[in-house]
């Protein structure tokens, strides 16, 4: 975008709008009576369509512009190692959440369907990161135009509400009296340290491939199990529906 003043000015007011709008995301979901776990709602199958088109078809191909400030910045040193991986960091936040959610997977078989208190703190641990850097990238990221951060905004708010629901039925209600709480506050942090710190652009790209990974794994773990029972047509119309609007 051109960076006049008064853009700036309406890019920063629109921004915290749409970091307030996360956050009653968050807020709400717990009220959203429509949703269902099993057969799983065609709402969250069609939320997760949208956040897979998002990373398909704007972030991936974004990695490409990070993978060349990668190289730029590879010299003897930090990021030497990274000269052309940019696509091992999205990689890693993918394996990481993995990594997560097979933690929490199996301390629930061993403890009668409940998380423990300590794997709990770990996961929501991981996730007051996650919803921080998003907030931060809806500050900090170059988006073309303001309908870019519009779709970022629409991509991830549909995001939340499976992620919210998901961290919901893992941890009960241990999630809504604690969970439920810091990942609305980290939105505001992250948001709040965008708006005042401003990181390189080798690390923007870093955080950007690693978010990139993150939404994959979230996004195809709650559609992939069969028992599940998710709505291929409903997954489909959120990928092919996004898509359109993003090619538009």
């Amino acid at each position: 975008m051109h960076q006049t003043k008064e853009v700036l000015l309406l890019e920063m007011m629109l921004s915290f709008i749409f970091a307030l709008g996360f956050t009653l995301i968050h807020y709400f979901s717990k009220y959203m009576r429509f949703i269902k776990a099993i057969p799983r709602s065609r709402f969250l199958s069609a939320a997760g369509g949208v956040a897979v088109a998002y990373v398909f078809i704007h972030l991936l191909p974004d990695l490409s512009k990070h993978q060349q400030v990668l190289e730029e910045a590879a010299r003897p040193g930090l990021f030497r190692f990274l000269e052309n991986h940019a696509y091992i960091i999205a990689l890693l936040g993918l394996a990481l959440f993995y990594g997560l959610e097979k933690m929490v997977k199996n301390s629930k078989s061993s403890q009668n369907d409940k998380t423990s208190p300590g794997v709990f703190w770990i996961h929501i641990t991981s996730f007051f990161l996650y919803n921080s850097l998003i907030g931060y990238l809806l500050v900090r990221e170059e988006f073309e135009s303001l309908w870019g951060m519009f779709f970022y905004f629409l991509a991830l708010a549909v995001h939340f509400v499976t992620n919210d629901h998901s961290l919901r039925k893992d941890h009960q209600d241990i999630y809504d009296h604690y969970g439920r709480w810091g990942l609305t506050a980290a939105i505001l942090i992250g948001w709040t340290v965008g708006a005042f710190v401003k990181l390189e652009e080798v690390y923007i790209s870093l955080l950007t491939a690693f978010l990139a990974g993150g939404i994959v794994l979230n996004v195809l773990k709650e559609e992939l199990p069969e028992e599940r029972k998710s709505s291929f047509a409903a997954f489909f119309l959120g990928v092919v529906g996004y898509t359109a609007l993003l090619l538009v």
